[in-house]
This record gives structure tokens, sequence and C-alpha cells, in this order.
């Protein structure tokens, strides 16, 4: 069965790359794929994955597809609303959730199709945190295409108390030149040199570090 599916993620979103994976293997599964950066570009098909989506589809434009598909990294209704993984990093988790869920008029609180556990070192810094979670969304994509439509009548109502994350900004990358690196290293972990740089105040003067790991040693 050929599938019409959409791609929906933000035109600056760092999870393109996997999105491209993700396209290639529908393509050669058989599926119709389309690609779009905004919901004014959505149009009708079968399945929407909205992956690494900064911006609201509305009720109306979520009718245009018979489903529409989110990944949030986080055991679902618990850890709903912005960077789930990077908050669970922060609160020193290995083991965090991966869910695919139907998307819902309320934030993150559609019936679960399939969830799986992404599992982390601890070394890991944020290139390599995106990588096993991008590898992960595509996987679970995959498998519920490949499932569908079977899946649908497997899927499973969010149960339990939700939690919701906060978004964060620049300010979230404040180091404190009081408490050793080690203590730190999981914000170390997260920060994004280029966009949102880990940075600390001392004598009313800014510093901003980068953070790389050495192959080599």
């Amino acid at each position: 069965m050929t599938l019409r599916i959409t791609i929906a993620s933000s035109a600056d979103s760092w999870i393109h790359p996997y999105v491209d994976q993700l396209e290639t293997s529908l393509k050669t599964a058989g599926h119709e794929v389309r690609r779009v950066t905004s919901a004014a570009e959505l149009t009708e098909g079968d399945l929407c994955f909205l992956l690494g989506c900064g911006f609201l589809v509305s009720s109306e434009r979520l009718a245009l597809h018979r489903h529409n598909l989110v990944v949030h990294e986080s055991a679902l209704p618990e850890g709903r609303g912005w960077s789930p993984m990077t908050w669970q990093v922060l609160e020193g988790k290995s083991e965090i959730p991966i869910t695919l869920f139907e998307a819902a008029e309320a934030v993150d609180a559609g019936p679960i199709y399939l969830q799986d556990t992404m599992r982390f070192s601890g070394h890991e810094l944020v290139e390599d945190l995106r990588a096993i979670q991008g590898s992960s969304t595509v996987d679970l994509c995959e498998r519920f295409v490949a499932e569908f439509p079977g899946i649908v009548e497997r899927a499973r109502p969010q149960e339990g108390e939700a939690s919701v994350y906060a978004r964060r900004g620049p300010e979230d990358s404040r180091l404190d030149p009081e408490v050793s690196l080690r203590d730190q290293f999981n914000l170390l972990r997260v920060v994004d040199n280029e966009r949102y740089p880990a940075f600390f105040e001392l004598e009313g003067r800014r510093y901003v570090l980068q953070i790389t790991r050495d192959e080599e040693a």
C-alpha cells in the first residue's frame, strides 16, 4: 500500500539530516513523501510526521491527514513540553524513553503508538545526544509506517499524572564559577556551542566556554 506521507519540520531544526534518512527510507519502500517547513504548506495526505517543529499546527491543518504523528523524548504524560531529553540529561538520567504518539489539540496529549528507550553512557555531548535521538526518531517512524494501519488499533491512552518541562533559553546555559566542572558536566553536555553556548560571569564580566571532545586523547 502506497501512502502519501508528509514530514514537517522547522527550517532551522538540527533534525534535518535524520529527516533526510527517513525520507529516503520511506521512498525506497514505495511511499510518496513530501517535506514542508511551515504549517501553511500542509496539504492533504495519509500520514504527517511532525518532527522538530517549532511551529503550531491548527486543528484545521491537522485534519488534512488521517494521522499526525509526533516523537517526544519522555515517558508521556510525564515530561511534556520543551526539550525533554535535555532536561532529563540534566537530571542525571542515562535511560530516556522516546515516544511516538498521535498529535492532539492539547499539547503532547494524544494516544501512544510506540515507545522505546534511548541509552547513554554519560560522556555524550550535544551532537552525540542528537545522533541517538535522531536515529531513534527515524526508527519509530519507520516502524509506524511498516505496521500501518494495524498499529492504529493498538494505540493506548496516556495514563498517570502529567508534568511539563519549561522552554529553555540562553540563560539556561549559565555555569556557576564556584561549582566544579564535574558537578556541572551534564550542563556542558547539552549546550550548543553556536546557538546557546555555556557561559559564566565573574567580577562583572561574562566569559563564554566552548566544549568539544578531544578524540585523540
